[in-house]
């Protein structure tokens, strides 16, 4: 099992990466972060993603599908940004890690894989 510092190395070795989080999306609050740009703070972009996942979560409750997320994916211009929800099974609670990555220069196949291989060694 790898700690959070360890996964946010990890995910920050992806290609493309921007900046990584690891999220509380009832509170809001990061437990870590690493990288961003002087035009995007990872604390704030993270805080500011709970909403949407959120949002997503109460959209899954009011259609009753019995399902649950694994990602989400916001495209942009020029960046994804990746949220993955951590397996409630595992005992993930209610947390999400938050990447960043630069369109141009990632493979969105291989980060979400190797997303969810830092999301299966992570421990919180």
């Amino acid at each position: 099992m790898a700690n959070i510092e360890t996964s946010m190395k990890e995910a920050m070795a992806i290609e493309g990466a921007v900046g990584v989080a690891l999220v509380d999306y009832t509170s809001g609050l990061t437990l870590g972060v690493m990288g961003g740009s002087p035009t995007m703070d990872m604390n704030v972009a993270a805080a500011a993603n709970t909403d949407v996942v959120r949002a997503k979560m109460r959209a899954l409750e009011m259609l009753a599908l019995g399902d649950s997320i694994e990602d989400i994916l916001i495209t942009l211009d020029s960046q994804y940004h990746l949220i993955r929800l951590l397996d409630n099974r595992r005992g993930g609670g209610s947390f999400f890690l938050y990447l960043a990555l630069n369109k141009s220069r990632a493979n969105l196949g291989m980060a979400r894989h190797q997303l969810r291989k830092i999301e299966a060694e992570l421990e919180v």
